[in-house]
């Protein structure tokens, strides 16, 4: 009677849990299942914050779309009485239209190879004297005091200066994170700084970076980083339809130079008299190929009659690039070439005695030891030898050369 009594309290018992576990079951779920659906307060708060980023992502459009507004008008203004080629210098372009690339135009893409410390700060600075200048400054700056000579660096190297050239920064990441720090990678071209500086964050957007390039009529750009072997690529680009010049100074000059720079010694690239003359041999033997195959797209000049006769060369370099020697330019060159002031990267310079300090601050050990290494690199470029400490004082270096 007792285990039958027992046996009924026991169904009884479990029968109730089993009651509580369906009601709970039933009124609450699963815990994952109430961890996993969020609450109609979470979904409004996801909602309001879509609509927060969308109002943010749709002011910043706003904001950009009124830069570009501003800057076109700007480049209107700056091309009122400018002198189109018009066929001349075998461009056909007549008028802006025909320089935009946001009209389907082509640019005039004026480029300088060169070395570190060779007069490419001075000469980049007269191409950006023109009106409506978008200036490439040293675009491998992020390679840090490397030459680039062939690969593995020469296929990154050729791909970050042709987006440039075609205003594509999407896939320029890296190169637009090194801006950040290093402010000069954006602040040497003028026209864009102006707007970076008025509206913070804005250079390091790759859409506005796109857009704002795509406005001017004109680009410029130096390279001191790649060799003329690996740039002689951006010639056989139609596309583009680059003018490059090679500029090219004095090997104790360019050392010279150089000992003023801190970032120069480490590097056997810059340091290094015998690398930089295997430098001035290369280029040398690129440029004789390039001069027959691209009359009139490649030019050479040596920094030293830059410098000696700035207004006769500027004017007949600007015709090479099928730019017009604009009044801006020749103010520049009013301005830049008669007193030395400022520092070691200041291009207000006594230009005709900028080249040659290096007479008078070198010791003549130490230009000997340059010549020792550079006897092929002078020979080519025109650059005469030193023959004692006298002699270096007082005779002329520089002398013709052939191509």
């Amino acid at each position: 009677m007792m285990s039958k009594k027992t046996n009924f309290f026991g169904l009884l018992v479990t029968g109730c849990l089993l009651s509580v576990l369906l009601f709970f079951n039933g009124e609450y779920g699963s815990l994952s299942k109430h961890e996993v659906q969020p609450s109609a307060a979470f979904h409004e708060s996801k909602e309001n914050n879509t609509t927060a980023d969308k109002k943010e992502h749709d002011s910043a459009s706003k904001d950009i779309e009124k830069i570009l507004n501003m800057q076109r008008e700007l480049i209107i203004k700056d091309m009122k009485n400018y002198e189109y080629p018009n066929g001349k210098y075998n461009i056909s372009a007549s008028k802006l239209e025909d320089l935009v690339m946001e009209n389907n135009g082509t640019p005039i893409r004026s480029i300088i190879v060169t070395t570190w410390r060779s007069g490419s700060t001075f000469f980049g600075d007269i191409l950006n004297a023109n009106p409506a200048n978008y200036y490439h400054y040293e675009p491998l700056l992020a390679f840090d005091i490397v030459q680039v000579r062939g690969p593995p660096l020469s296929s990154k190297a050729l791909k970050w200066v042709k987006d440039l050239l075609n205003c594509e920064y999407e896939d320029l990441g890296e190169y637009i994170d090194y801006g950040k720090p290093h402010p000069w990678v954006f602040n040497h071209n003028t026209n864009l700084w102006k707007q970076c500086g008025h509206h913070k964050g804005v250079c390091y957007d790759h859409k506005f970076l796109s857009s704002m390039c795509k406005l001017f009529p004109f680009q410029s750009m130096k390279l001191v980083r790649m060799r003329l072997r690996i740039a002689q690529e951006l010639l056989a680009d139609e596309k583009l339809a680059v003018r490059i010049v090679l500029l090219v100074r004095d090997p104790r000059g360019i050392l010279q130079s150089r000992k003023h720079r801190d970032f120069c010694p480490p590097s056997p690239d810059c340091s290094d008299p015998a690398l930089t003359c295997a430098d001035l041999v290369s280029d040398y033997k690129v440029a004789v190929e390039l001069l027959k195959k691209y009359p009139t797209r490649f030019k050479v000049i040596r920094y030293e009659d830059l410098s000696l006769d700035p207004y006769k060369y500027v004017e007949e370099l600007y015709k090479f690039y099928g730019l017009f020697f604009h009044p801006e330019t020749k103010k520049f060159l009013d301005t830049h070439t008669k007193a030395s002031k400022g520092g070691v990267s200041s291009t207000f310079r006594d230009s005709a005695a900028a080249p040659f300090h290096w007479r008078t601050e070198l010791k003549f050990e130490e230009v000997e030891e340059i010549q020792e290494s550079c006897v092929t690199a002078m020979k080519y470029w025109g650059y005469v030898p030193a023959m004692n400490a006298t002699h270096q004082t007082e005779f002329k270096p520089v002398t013709d050369f052939l191509l």
